[in-house]
């Protein structure tokens, strides 16, 4: 089980190469909603999503116990690819990246870029049992998307950076919001949260999870209390919260959820465009999804809750960006706030 003391050791580790990204907020959108939100950019991480963390922070490890790897392999739908690519190279390390054909364009040409060799099949499971294989070769490291202690950890930084950022501002956050995939940043928010609450930091602070109504392996896994997996690849804008299942080391920290959300695509449609509209930020469909948890979250809540949200990512196809803008959305507001 990731401590919090394995995410603050990761911190350390991290810090020369991770950005710390800022935090920002919309007044409009506070006036409307009448609460306060606090949107964590992971967008502009390097590589362009928070997944940089996770994989800098296995590498960075491996490197301090003197055991680095001759070679990296990873399964991903893109922003893992990218981020194992990008802290593969930190280390002159070479890289081979396995993923379904439904990756990203986008995704899979800054994979690429970063110098990874990149191999498509034509399901996410066929590209998970290419990565099991190549895995076997004598001095092959696999670093998975999410179901790793080392990689939940590095997740973990998003949240406690988060919170220092806050605790900076002197705020304290009512709620922390974020996308769920494989459920490692997810899983560092609830382990952050915990030991902030344990320290005294916060009170009582909500954790909660958001993922696409059309991938929900999640939501189905915390009701019947065992890992369910998706049937073939599901169809959503979220393509970062497309992953097949929970891992057991995410599923056994994702049951501490404090509440947890099945969006919609038009939901998931209609957050993307005023995420982009107000915060004049490029943040992918999964995280701007949480919002729609936000706004079930504040519904029955007393005004002014500070509420934050991790924008987990930046990166969109074209093909992706045309889905998004087919109906506008922005026509109408998301006004909650009686007084608006």
């Amino acid at each position: 089980m990731t401590t919090f003391s394995d995410i603050e050791q990761a911190q350390k580790r991290i810090s020369s190469i991770v950005k710390t990204t800022p935090i920002f907020q919309s007044r409009l959108l506070n006036h409307w909603l009448g609460h306060n939100i606090y949107f964590k950019a992971e967008c502009l991480q390097r590589t362009g999503a928070f997944k940089l963390r996770g994989a800098m922070n296995v590498l960075a490890k491996c490197h301090e116990l003197g055991k680095l790897p001759r070679k990296v392999v990873a399964n991903s739908s893109g922003n893992h690819a990218q981020a194992v690519a990008f802290a593969a190279a930190q280390f002159g390390i070479p890289a081979h990246i396995f993923c379904s054909d439904a990756v990203s364009p986008i995704k899979a040409a800054a994979t690429e870029f970063y110098g990874a060799e990149l191999s498509t099949f034509s399901s996410r499971t066929l590209a998970d049992k290419a990565v099991e294989d190549a895995s076997k070769e004598e001095g092959v490291l696999w670093i998975p998307p999410f179901n790793h202690p080392d990689i939940i950890a590095g997740q973990g930084t998003v949240t406690l950076e988060s919170l220092q950022q806050l605790q900076e501002m002197n705020v304290k956050a009512d709620a922390i919001v974020a996308p769920c995939g494989g459920g490692g940043l997810l899983s560092g928010a609830i382990v952050t949260n915990a030991a902030y609450k344990e320290q005294g930091l916060l009170d009582n602070t909500e954790v909660i999870g958001a993922e696409p109504l059309n991938a929900n392996d999640a939501a189905r896994s915390l009701q019947s209390g065992v890992i369910e997996v998706l049937e073939g690849t599901p169809d959503t804008l979220a393509d970062g919260a497309a992953t097949p299942s929970l891992g057991p080391h995410t599923f056994k920290i994702v049951q501490s959820v404090d509440d947890f959300y099945e969006v919609d695509e038009i939901q998931i449609a209609y957050w993307t465009q005023w995420l982009h509209h107000l915060l004049k930020l490029h943040i992918e469909p999964t995280c701007a999804m949480t919002m729609a948890a936000v706004a079930a979250w504040i519904s029955n809540k007393s005004p002014n809750q500070h509420v934050l949200v991790l924008l987990s990512g930046g990166n969109i196809s074209q093909a992706t960006m045309s889905k998004i803008w087919q109906t506008d959305y922005l026509q109408h507001p998301p006004i909650m706030n009686p007084d608006a």
